[in-house]
């Protein structure tokens, strides 16, 4: 099909996500047709930089031929069977791969689709392990503003992001929220100096002080803690001290309530270390895994929890404790075959010991080049992930005005200049993938520059 016709369709009849269709009124979308590495080919074989890894989900570039080929072998074995009752190989692997990256007390694996429904069993399972205990109160859960869970209602119950979710809390039930651990803007954190990886920040965590206080008054209440370790992704891809983790953990110790990691985005090696967790030393109760899981191949997803967790439900069927949740795709033949070799390439090529100079080479790089500009308010990264919120004063920490939409400008600019920078409100960054060299960060980032310069330089 031609570029002409495809885009008639889209125009005439898709609804693309996050995306407020009358912006492309007067312009076309991309029309890709091809990758390979890091690079997206258009319909005019234009080359753009893929610099959020096709929404965070893309970990080793794009058509890898270790991944090609388990897919190509799996056509030929078994593409679908119902997983209600019946079991395969390519789960035992995935399952068996990945217990070797895991801390020992995570052992049982529920396996879903996306990123969103990992996070709607993980609500639904801390729930019912409550109800089947018979400690029936315990049902709200305490989230943190500018949280990021998934789309789906149980998600966007958690959420807290307001730009996404607002219209939608009349279907939501309702849910405690804590301040973010959002350095940048903490108010008890006036200095200019950047958060980078956190590391160096020095605090009294203001931000766990209201958390704190809600456990107190209402732990009998709450069934879990869900949170986004080290990297709030969604909200502004905003990092956060180590600490903070450690801390959290024992407030859900003392208070006796369960501490749910949403790995989605910051799993499988892109914080740095294989998962979030490990920079911190802290093991969840429960585990939520997808977008790496497949290396941005096929839909799966894994809610992984402890064996405390799955005895609650295991009991004689009538006495109503079946854990009554699927998906048609569950455990997926395909997407798990996939996976088991996704794993099969952390455990024998070694990536994160690997790319240890390239992560510190885009840190410095960004560090280098953004450090002195005037509407560079904040400069964070972590392992493969950085970023740079764009203000009108730097000093003041003052935003730009909303309605200049100055990154959706960035955006469109970043498409001619063969980058892509899809934007988090005025927060622009880079999620990027293993593989990437010094050589095409060096590329990315140059080019990055010279698109927000000219962006912000339009505006005076």
């Amino acid at each position: 099909m031609d570029k002409k016709r495809v885009l008639e369709i889209d125009r005439r009849h898709i609804w693309h996500p996050y995306t407020q269709m009358k912006d492309y009124e007067g312009r076309d979308p991309e029309v890709i047709v091809r990758a390979e590495g890091l690079k997206l080919y258009t319909a005019e074989d234009r080359v753009l930089y893929d610099t959020i890894s096709s929404w965070w989900c893309n970990l080793h570039g794009h058509l890898h031929p270790r991944l090609n080929r388990a897919l190509r072998e799996q056509l030929e074995r078994l593409e679908h069977v119902n997983f209600a009752g019946f079991t395969h190989p390519y789960a035992a692997e995935v399952v068996e791969r990945l217990l070797k990256f895991l801390p020992e007390k995570l052992t049982r694996f529920f396996f879903s689709d996306n990123g969103s429904t990992a996070v709607e069993v993980a609500l639904k399972m801390a729930f019912q392990y409550w109800q089947n205990r018979g400690e029936t109160r315990r049902t709200r859960f305490l989230a943190l503003k500018e949280a990021y869970h998934g789309d789906t209602l149980g998600a966007v119950s958690v959420g807290g992001v307001d730009l996404f979710f607002r219209l939608y809390r009349p279907l939501t039930f309702e849910t405690f929220r804590a301040p973010a651990p959002y350095c940048y803007r903490c108010p008890e954190n006036p200095s200019p100096d950047f958060t980078r990886d956190a590391s160096e920040v020095r605090c009294d965590f203001w931000c766990l002080k209201e958390l704190r206080r809600i456990l107190e008054e209402h732990a009998e209440e709450i069934c879990a803690v869900i949170v986004e370790p080290r990297l709030l992704a969604a909200g502004g891809m905003i990092v956060y001290p180590a600490e903070y983790l450690r801390r959290l953990r024992a407030l859900c110790d003392r208070y006796e309530v369960f501490l749910i990691f949403d790995e989605v985005a910051t799993g499988f090696g892109r914080t740095g270390a294989m998962f979030a967790l490990e920079t911190a030393g802290v093991v969840p109760d429960i585990l939520c895994l997808s977008k790496g899981l497949t290396a941005g191949y096929l839909p799966l997803a894994l809610t992984v929890t402890t064996e405390e967790i799955y005895q609650a439900f295991y009991a004689d069927y009538l006495e109503g404790k079946t854990f009554y949740h699927g998906h048609t795709f569950t455990a997926n033949p395909l997407a798990c075959a996939v996976a088991a070799e996704n794993l099969k390439i952390f455990e024998e090529e070694k990536p994160l010991e690997k790319g240890a100079r390239v992560r510190e080479f885009f840190h410095r790089r960004l560090l280098e080049l953004f450090f002195d500009r005037p509407y560079v308010g904040d400069i964070r990264y972590l392992g493969y992930v950085g970023a740079v919120e764009l203000v009108r004063h730097r000093h003041t920490k003052e935003p730009f005005p909303p309605e200049l939409r100055l990154g959706f400008r960035v955006y469109m600019s970043s498409l001619a200049e063969g980058v892509v920078l899809r934007p988090l409100g005025d927060v622009i960054y880079w999620f990027l993938p293993l593989c990437v060299t010094e050589e095409e960060l060096e590329e990315i980032l140059s080019r990055s520059l010279r698109v927000i310069e000219g962006v912000v330089g339009s505006l005076s």
